[in-house]
């Protein structure tokens, strides 16, 4: 092998190798262009969305069906306005129940779908109606330990 075709070959692989860090590093940040599935769009009010990102999963049933498309805070009614866009392939109830939860014990946060009994299914544009914000860890702690202060040394036994 002469050295020209020698070269032509590292060349190649190198190139090939960019290429599969590129669409690794697109993958792991959510940013890859892959998903090129129409979608429609929900919108849910939270009180408080946690650590809730942009292109962060939107869930069913441990499936992804869709992605947090935008966040917005409501002036006028002090929540959050998340506006998700939903693969077409999957329809939701009327009744359907989003929820802020979090994969794991510190993990990234996602919004899930409880689905509802309802006949009628949520149309392109809709806000659903029935929602429950973040857990915030913060909370949870200061109020344990807000209640444990409060206790009398008799109620601590």
């Amino acid at each position: 092998m002469n050295r020209t075709v020698l070269d032509l070959w590292v060349g190649f692989f190198v190139a090939i190798g960019i290429a599969a860090l590129l669409f690794l590093a697109l993958k792991v940040g959510n940013l890859s262009a892959s998903n090129f599935a129409e979608t429609y769009v929900l919108q849910a009010k939270f009180d408080n969305i946690g650590g809730l990102k942009v292109r962060g999963p939107v869930k069913s049933a441990g499936v992804v069906v869709g992605r947090v498309a935008n966040i917005q805070f409501d002036a006028t009614t002090y929540e959050a306005v998340v506006t998700m866009s939903i693969d077409t392939r999957y329809r939701f109830p009327k009744d359907t129940f989003a929820s802020i939860l979090t994969s794991g014990l510190l993990g990234e946060q996602y919004i899930g779908f409880d689905v509802g009994g309802d006949e009628r299914m949520l149309k392109p544009g809709e806000t659903i109606a029935k929602t429950q914000s973040a857990v915030v860890l913060e909370k949870l702690i200061s109020q344990f330990l807000f209640n444990k202060a409060s206790e009398t040394p008799e109620q601590q036994k």
